[in-house]
């Protein structure tokens, strides 16, 4: 859904509220000032009972409160709004209202009441100190959410990680003894959030170190970067601007809020060469981003002869004596060979109209896919090689205008009179020193 609609329905929505809450503060008005007129009255009747007055007093005192936090309410969502905040901290904010609206309003019922008078100096005094001791965890974690509201580290709809504890999550809530976390990961092996909600005791929250990936939620940007391995024969200009160009194409709307346009860093390895392209991604929506590039970053290169992925591989010193991936020695091989060194022995042969069209479909799948099997040469005296096997695919190749080609290299013919070479290990010799 485009990001203008979510918008407009959101300011609807937050209109619609803000309409609620001066209903419902006009009419806590009228009822405390209705109780306020109606209740001398009552109290000064004949026959009205003594403690009558305690009533009028209650209601008096919750209809007064209710309109002033429906008041308070309004006045935080126009101060977020003017600082143009998230909705999350306006919620946050009014719900650390409304708690202290119900301490205040209990509080002045136990004072009008008289039940603070009548607790004694002592009493009170043992009842503030069992009540700090068996209420410590909880009283921390009121302290830690007061601190949390009011310095807001995390608002609900940041995306916080919490390296101690192991957790990455959305915060959903910030309550008064637990902080709900719509975990992110897990169950999954990506930066995606799952559904699963996690409670975490606002005490813990004292010695954690957080950090919040998205400070500011309206541009919830950072570093990424994908890592691409190639080999050491890969035209190096070609797959940086296949790089380039993936992420151009995939983050454009990131590059134009940011300016931060993509770059590349490299390693060497082992196998070949750690291409790093960075870019800028939105913190909750990395996932996404990265497998679009790599997609059309996997289409291209299976499109582009130039440039391919390293593969690890592990080196065995029995299969290399015995002349199982040793060049030359062994009895076919795949390699990338110029297609004008090779030979077609049908080349004087013109092709059928069928033939034709065979040739010319199978070079737009090739230029789609990629050549997905090699063709199959010989190695000639002279240096070159016979075709044997795959003459419209060397073809197709050809009128792409590739200048080489994924071929099985197979060993050169035996000269009339020339015994094929046997292996060391079969004569009973020595195998050749490691080196």
């Amino acid at each position: 859904m485009p990001r203008k609609v979510i918008r407009a329905g959101t300011e609807q929505e937050s209109g619609l509220h803000v309409r609620v809450r001066v209903v419902l503060m006009v009419l806590f008005c009228l009822a405390a000032a209705g109780i306020y007129v109606w209740a001398p009255r009552a109290a000064s009747a004949p026959d009205a009972a003594p403690e009558m007055g305690a009533v009028p007093t209650f209601f008096f005192i919750a209809f007064g409160a209710a309109a002033f936090y429906e008041l308070a309410s309004l006045f935080l969502m126009w101060l977020v709004h003017f600082r143009g905040g998230p909705a999350g901290e306006a919620r946050m904010l009014m719900g650390f209202a409304r708690a202290m609206l119900v301490l205040a309003v209990l509080g002045t019922l136990l004072y009008a009441t008289g039940v603070l008078k009548a607790l004694g100096g002592i009493a009170a005094l043992l009842a503030g100190s069992l009540l700090g001791w068996s209420l410590q965890a909880p009283v921390s974690g009121m302290a830690a959410w007061a601190l949390i509201t009011l310095k807001r580290p995390f608002r609900v709809g940041d995306r916080v990680l919490f390296p101690s504890l192991g957790l990455l999550g959305d915060v959903a809530e910030v309550g008064l003894m637990y902080t709900k976390l719509d975990q992110v990961g897990g169950a999954v092996g990506s930066e995606e959030a799952i559904g699963r909600d996690i409670l975490i005791p606002n005490a813990m929250l004292f010695n954690q170190v957080a950090i919040n990936y998205t400070p500011q939620q309206a541009a919830a940007y950072f570093l990424d970067e994908v890592v691409v391995r190639l080999t050491y024969d890969s035209d190096w200009d070609t797959a940086e601007g296949i790089l380039l160009t993936a992420a151009r194409e995939v983050t454009a709307e990131i590059i134009k809020a940011t300016g931060k346009e993509p770059y590349i860093r490299s390693d060497i390895y082992d196998y070949g060469i750690y291409m790093r392209l960075r870019f800028m991604t939105l913190a909750t929506d990395r996932p996404r981003v990265s497998h679009e590039i790599l997609k059309r970053v996997f289409h291209q290169f299976q499109r582009t002869p130039k440039v391919d992925f390293a593969i690890p591989y592990v080196y065995s010193y029995r299969k290399g004596s015995e002349g199982g991936h040793r060049a030359g020695s062994g009895p076919e091989q795949v390699s990338e060979i110029p297609i004008q060194n090779i030979i077609d022995p049908e080349a004087d042969e013109p092709l059928s109209p069928e033939e034709a069209r065979d040739v010319e479909a199978l070079a737009r799948r090739i230029q789609a896919m990629g050549l997905l099997q090699p063709i199959v040469v010989r190695r000639t005296e002279d240096g070159r090689y016979e075709l044997l096997a795959g003459r419209q695919r060397l073809l197709a190749c050809r009128s792409l205008g590739w200048q080489l080609i994924s071929a099985l290299v197979k060993r050169p013919r035996l000269r009339e009179g020339e015994a094929a070479p046997v292996r060391r290990a079969e004569a009973g010799g020595t195998p050749p020193p490691k080196s």
